[in-house]
């Protein structure tokens, strides 16, 4: 019975100690009062999600700037989400580049997977805005984020 109980407590207590390692791997400044940071997902071709999307951005940012506080903001693209940052035929293409402009602690993730199937199907290059930035796969770089401690949100 008390070999149980010993065997229980080590149990809980190398949980703990995991848990603490984890906590403690999180991206600095993750707990840093003062400091945010949001994920926002694209994943859909509709130019008004992506009008809703962006006006979250906007309205985040503007929002922690009033009260003095700092937020980074990452919205990741995937899918036909990915629209959103090609180049050739975002329906917000000038609203991108307006908002980067005005907003540097915003980024735009674009999915490599997807980009790669595009080109692909389309047998054709699939060009990116300037202020794009290519990750492997955009569904691995929102669940990094939230394991590094950001918010989420999909609108």
């Amino acid at each position: 019975m008390a070999m149980r109980s010993t065997r229980r407590a080590a149990l809980a207590l190398a949980g703990f100690a995991g848990m603490t390692a984890a906590m403690a791997g999180r991206k600095a400044g993750a707990d840093q009062p003062g400091v945010h940071r949001v994920a926002i997902q694209v994943s859909s071709n509709d130019p008004a999600l992506m009008n809703m999307a962006l006006n979250n951005v906007k309205n985040i940012i503007e929002y922690y700037k009033n009260i003095g506080e700092t937020v980074e903001v990452e919205l990741v693209t995937f899918g036909p989400g990915l629209h959103m940052l090609r180049a050739d035929r975002s329906p917000v293409k000038d609203r991108l580049a307006s908002l980067k402009g005005s907003l540097p602690t915003l980024t735009y993730s674009a999915c490599e997977n997807t980009r790669n199937g595009m080109i692909r199907v389309e047998q054709g290059e699939v060009p990116m805005v300037p202020e794009a930035k290519l990750v492997p796969s955009g569904v691995v770089r929102l669940m990094q984020l939230q394991e590094e401690g950001w918010s989420y949100i999909r609108p």
